[in-house]
């Protein structure tokens, strides 16, 4: 990129203020404006943040001094705002999903090699520890040849807001219209892609109108989706989105990672590795590694396990697999306390869980 961006943000509802710090402080962009169809939401944004307005998305593409997006609105606007902001010149992120039709899907990968605009979509599951894991242990040899994975994203719609719910339009996704959390983790550790998918759906029995037809914009009564996935490299994934479960954390996992030489496991803090050995396996516990730091500290709480199932300390801070990447990031991110987009703060972490090569054994 042969100079710094100025990004307009796009959207300014509940997940967007959190990546307006991000960009205001990365040091290769040198302005942020933020957008919303909703006046008062919009103003908001700036006022707390320090930023100025730009009062549509169209008038974001016709501004030449804008030369990136950052698209945070609804997540099946995501595909028909990115290919407007690539056709008027712009770089784009978006927030997941990249689109919800496949055929938008293949547009956009056209339009990028067709203007050679960068487009980056911002999936967070990429980075969560067991996907991380799994992707380190399966390239140092500790998997072998991959045969079968198991990741899942289980996001109850009784912990989504009050205003979400009511949104009874919108609410009632598709579930796979929002894949990306569940697909991410296994594709990105084998780095393979599907080549068959067979889904199947959870009818919705509950009364709260949300999964039902002539109520929300799809006509969509599955609350829940599951798939069993071949993919290119020879193995098999099962992708789990489920909206009525009854689980809280954490909501993106691979629970289960098998390959020819050795295995991945997980269930609520535990990450266990099992290896092929001359008689049987070989098993560590590897969950030091891939838990968050704040979590391993309390390891001896009477009460763990449950808080972990609440979601205590899912977020206060990075694990020990993830600390190479956070070491990327730019000096001016790690401030204590500074957010990165998902609730993570820093300070680095200690050394006593600093990060170490993995090797086939280990």
């Amino acid at each position: 990129m042969d100079k710094n961006l100025t990004v307009a943000i796009i959207g300014c509802g509940k997940f967007s203020p959190n990546f307006v710090p991000l960009f205001k402080a990365h040091p290769l962009v040198d302005k942020v404006y933020v957008c919303d169809l909703l006046p008062d939401r919009a103003a908001a944004v700036a006022q707390k943040f320090g930023v100025e307005i730009v009062g549509s998305f169209e008038e974001v593409l016709k501004r030449r001094d804008i030369n990136a997006v950052a698209i945070f609105t609804q997540r099946h606007l995501h595909g028909p705002q990115v290919l407007a902001a690539l056709a008027s010149g712009k770089h784009v992120y978006s927030a997941v999903p990249m689109a919800s039709e496949v055929e938008q899907c293949q547009q956009i990968v056209e339009l990028v090699k067709k203007t050679g605009q960068t487009y980056m979509m911002g999936e967070t599951c990429y980075y969560y520890p067991s996907a991380m894991y799994c992707r380190e242990a399966y390239h140092a040899g500790s998997f072998g040849k991959f045969v079968y994975g198991e990741a899942q994203y289980h996001h109850d719609i009784g912990h989504f807001s009050q205003e979400y719910r009511n949104d009874l339009l919108n609410a009632g996704l598709p579930p796979f219209y929002y894949p990306t959390h569940s697909t991410a983790m296994i594709l990105s550790a084998v780095d393979s892609y599907a080549l068959k998918v067979v889904a199947f759906g959870y009818e919705d029995q509950e009364d709260d109108q949300i999964y039902k037809r002539n109520v929300n914009q799809w006509d969509n009564v599955f609350s829940n989706s599951y798939s069993m996935m071949k993919l290119a490299n020879g193995g098999t994934a099962r992708i789990n989105e489920c909206r009525r479960i009854g689980y809280k954390a954490p909501s993106s996992y691979v629970s289960a990672f098998y390959g020819t030489e050795g295995a991945y496991q997980f269930s609520n803090a535990q990450h266990l590795l099992t290896v092929k050995a001359p008689q049987g396996v070989t098993l560590t516990d590897v969950s030091a590694r891939v838990n968050p730091v704040a979590m391993t500290e309390h390891a001896d709480d009477p009460e763990f396990k449950q808080k972990v199932a609440n979601h205590k300390w899912q977020c206060d801070n990075f694990a020990p697999i993830q600390q190479a990447d956070a070491d990327r990031l730019p000096a001016s991110f790690k401030v204590p306390g500074f957010p990165n987009g998902h609730r993570v703060q820093f300070p680095k972490v200690g050394n006593a869980y600093a990060a170490r090569p993995l090797s086939k054994s280990a």
